[in-house]
């Protein structure tokens, strides 16, 4: 049976790379129309939309502008009507460094991004959804494997947005608001390269249990799942897609 959640729009934070684009091709694929936001990128974002076509809309906006969660829920009422999906998704690495090397400013930039812009984000979102509606979160494994010698900072963010998904699916879950989080392992993006680890991959794959490494699109197939009516009773739940590791 499809619901009315089922159908309606999603808003994805970072839509026009890596996971969040998988995501977007997936949720229109469903039959769900996307306003997603991305903060620099514009020929990607261009390329998605021509390749979406109408059911897509995307926002230059940076997530950790207090502005930026109203203009896109505005985007999307104009455009497709209320959201009633929400997948929040931007955020960064911030350089690969130990603690010692790491400077506040790529310390604050990762906290700004990837907790501050989610909760502004989120907390719209809290704001304006309504019964039958979903949002999902973007942790990693890094939240609990703790990213040592490479991103604790980064780790530290996530395991804020582990905290944040319990807390938001206790305060949401009467109003009919389910809140879930995925927490993606080695995935094939260029995260790891963006952050000066472009052999991370190579080097980490004997860790997994599987023996390979995971996809955007097996992601995005986990955040579509967790947004549709079929994981109905599914809230406050931190997804692993990491192979085991």
């Amino acid at each position: 049976m499809v619901s009315h959640s089922d159908l309606g729009p999603v808003i994805v934070t970072g839509g026009s790379r890596g996971i969040g684009a998988a995501t977007v091709r997936a949720l229109v694929a469903a039959g769900r129309p996307v306003v997603f936001s991305y903060a620099s990128n514009t020929a990607a974002a261009d390329a998605l939309c021509a390749e979406l076509g109408g059911h897509v809309r995307a926002l230059c906006a940076d997530v950790t502008d207090p502005a930026t969660p109203a203009r896109l829920f505005d985007l999307c009422q104009a455009a497709f009507g209320p959201a009633t999906g929400l997948f929040a998704n931007a955020g960064i690495t911030g350089p690969a460094s130990k603690i010692t090397d790491l400077s506040l400013a790529d310390l604050t930039r990762v906290i700004d991004t990837n907790l501050i812009g989610s909760f502004l984000t989120v907390q719209e979102g809290a704001r304006r959804m309504g019964t039958g509606s979903a949002m999902v979160l973007m942790s990693s494994r890094a939240a609990e494997l703790g990213g040592g010698g490479e991103w604790v900072h980064y780790a530290a963010s996530k395991g804020a947005i582990n905290a944040m998904t319990k807390g938001l699916a206790r305060e949401l879950g009467p109003k009919g608001i389910r809140v879930n989080a995925v927490a993606p392992g080695l995935i094939d993006t260029e995260i790891h390269a963006a952050a000066g680890l472009g052999d991370r991959l190579v080097q980490k794959r004997g860790e997994v249990p599987l023996a390979r490494i995971g996809t955007a699109d097996e992601v995005a197939d986990t955040v579509v799942w967790l947004l549709s009516a079929r994981a109905s009773y599914v809230t406050g739940t931190i997804v692993d897609i990491a192979g085991g590791r």
